[in-house]
């Protein structure tokens, strides 16, 4: 009887109180700690910036991203044709465009206030479903033996001009001058802008690739070229090779050749996580991601948390870009004018 009577004591004990210990001296068994979950990070931006935000992020929250690399109207399509069921939860970019098309198509959230605030309302979306990550100013790189200061275009839309025939090179399969065109476009206006996309295709030497027309530039195989900032600056970094021979001229006077792209980063309405995604953009945007930024070898503008940008730059305060509402850099139509033209 004395058996039976403890196996029913423990039993009811077991029923009643479930996973809690009934003998004295003993504990119940921790329930296990909630795993943080994962996110994925749809990366445009360079490589090692994209991975070196995340990594840094993780190291400082325990919260891990998932970096999947493309360019930029790669992911931007590819996020459109996914939808809601798009596994990213972030998405940033080297240029604007890309982040208007997610935006034009209703396809982020908004942006927390807290973050927004972290960046001045010029380097985000208009709507507040973006903010700003990092920047990189257009600029003219040339031979310094075969053009002269007295030589240089004062603006951009010099280059449509006769005289500069098959004196400048260009990359338009790229997205970075595909943004520059869409600047122009907004800057100038859509006459103005198509009359010197045609002039341009009438006079520009092709390359594919930045790197490709400063070191062009640099061997005297071409006078000039459109380029963005950080290729000459980190080729100087790196000893000078591809660029010892030439200088920048940064367009200035808010021409739209003095366009400051802005590389964007938007929380996603399929995020599964939005929370930790929120969280990623703000530390993107904020005071520690941009002093990584500035510290790194991206040698691209900080546009977020008042961080200088790194010491070598000419001041951002300096380049006085013209104003632009990044929303309306329509990047489709921009890439449809240059199919028009047969510059794609």
């Amino acid at each position: 009887m004395r058996i039976v009577r403890h196996i029913l004591i423990a039993s009811a004990c077991a029923a009643a109180m479930g996973l809690t210990a009934c003998a004295a001296g003993t504990t119940p068994a921790a329930a296990p700690a909630a795993a943080k979950p994962a996110l994925v990070l749809y990366n445009a931006q360079h490589e090692e910036v994209g991975q070196a935000w995340a990594d840094a992020s993780t190291a400082k929250t325990g919260i891990k991203v998932e970096v999947r690399n493309g360019s930029d109207f790669e992911l931007a399509n590819q996020i459109v044709a996914e939808g809601a069921a798009s596994p990213a939860d972030v998405f940033i970019t080297e240029n604007s465009p890309a982040m208007a098309l997610i935006s034009s198509k209703d396809l982020f959230v908004p942006v927390e206030e807290t973050t927004r605030a972290q960046v001045p309302a010029q380097y985000s979306s208009s709507k507040g479903d973006w903010v700003g990550v990092a920047a990189r100013s257009t600029v003219f790189v040339y031979n310094a033996t075969e053009l002269k200061d007295a030589d240089l275009p004062k603006s951009i839309m010099d280059l449509a001009k006769p005289e500069w025939k098959d004196r400048f090179a260009i990359s338009p399969s790229g997205a970075d001058f595909q943004a520059i065109v869409s600047a122009v476009y907004a800057v100038r206006g859509e006459a103005a802008g198509a009359e010197w996309l045609r002039g341009v295709k009438a006079n520009a030497k092709v390359y594919r690739g930045n790197s490709t027309i400063m070191k062009a530039a640099n061997s005297g195989e071409v006078p000039g070229g459109v380029i963005y900032h950080y290729y000459w600056y980190g080729d100087q970094a790196d000893g000078g090779a591809g660029s010892a021979n030439t200088k920048l001229e940064f367009f200035g006077g808010k021409d739209s050749g003095a366009f400051l792209s802005v590389s964007g980063g938007g929380v996603l309405k399929s995020s599964k996580h939005p929370a930790e995604a929120q969280r990623f953009l703000a530390y993107m945007s904020g005071a520690e991601g941009q002093k990584l930024l500035a510290d790194g070898k991206a040698l691209e503008y900080t546009v977020g948390a008042g961080v200088a940008a790194n010491p070598k730059l000419k001041p951002l305060a300096e380049l006085d870009a013209p104003s632009v509402d990044l929303n309306t850099l329509n990047g489709p139509k921009v890439i449809e004018e240059m199919q028009r033209v047969g510059l794609l």
